[in-house]
C-alpha cells in the first residue's frame, strides 16, 4: 500500500497492493493497523455503497455536528472524486483536490472530517464504496453547490444529473455559519 498526501493536508491518496492471478485478483481494502500507521485511524462505523449512472454528480456533502471522515473507492466504473476544505480559518479554506478513482486503478481517497465531499461518474455506471467515521445524520447534513464559482472545481461533466438537494444547495459564502471551524 502506498499512501500519498495530496495538496490538502489530511487528504490522502491510497494505492492498494493488488495480487492478480489467472482467477482474477485479491486486494485488501482496509486493515486497521496499516491505515492507522498511515494517519487514517478510523474507527469506521458505517459503510455505504452508491450505484450511479454516467454523468451523475453526488455532492458536495458534509455534516457539521457529526463530521464524517470518508475512505472512498470504486468497485466498478470510474469517478472523479473531490474533497473541499470548508473549515473556517483553515490555511487551505475553500481549496479542493480531485482524483480519478476506478475499478482499474485500485485507488482510494481519504477525506477527513471537516471537508465537503462529492463525485461525478465518468463511466456508464459506477459502484462506489466508502467507509465513514460517523453515522449519517440527515438532520446534520449540509451541501455546497457543486458549481460554486468561488470554488472553481474543474468537474469533467458540464450538465450533470443531480438530485433536487444537490441542485438547490447553497454557495459556500451562504453557508458560513454552518461550516466547521479549523482546529490546528
Amino acid at each position: 500500500m502506498k499512501v500519498s498526501e495530496t495538496t490538502l493536508p489530511g487528504v490522502y491518496l491510497i494505492e492498494l497492493r493488488v495480487f492478480p492471478d489467472q482467477r482474477g485478483f485479491f486486494q485488501e481494502t482496509w486493515q486497521a493497523t496499516r491505515y492507522a500507521e498511515a494517519h487514517i485511524p478510523g474507527p469506521f462505523v458505517q459503510d455505504n455503497h452508491s450505484y450511479s449512472t454516467h454523468g451523475s454528480l453526488r455532492g458536495l456533502h458534509y455534516q457539521l455536528k457529526h463530521p464524517q471522515g470518508k475512505l472512498v473507492w470504486v468497485l466498478q466504473g470510474e469517478v472523479f472524486d473531490v474533497a473541499v476544505d470548508i473549515r473556517r480559518g483553515s490555511p487551505t479554506f475553500h481549496r479542493w483536490v480531485g482524483v480519478r478513482l476506478s475499478a482499474d486503478n485500485f485507488r482510494q481517497i481519504y477525506v477527513p472530517p471537516g471537508f465537503a465531499h462529492g463525485f461525478c461518474v465518468l463511466s456508464e455506471i459506477a459502484d462506489v464504496e466508502y467507509k465513514c467515521t460517523e453515522l449519517y445524520d440527515p438532520v446534520d447534513e449540509f451541501g455546497v453547490l457543486w458549481n460554486d464559482p468561488a470554488l472553481g472545481i474543474s468537474w469533467p461533466v458540464h450538465e450533470p444529473l443531480l438530485s433536487e438537494k444537490d441542485r438547490t444547495a447553497l454557495r459556500l459564502a451562504e453557508l458560513i455559519d454552518t461550516l466547521p471551524v479549523f482546529q490546528s
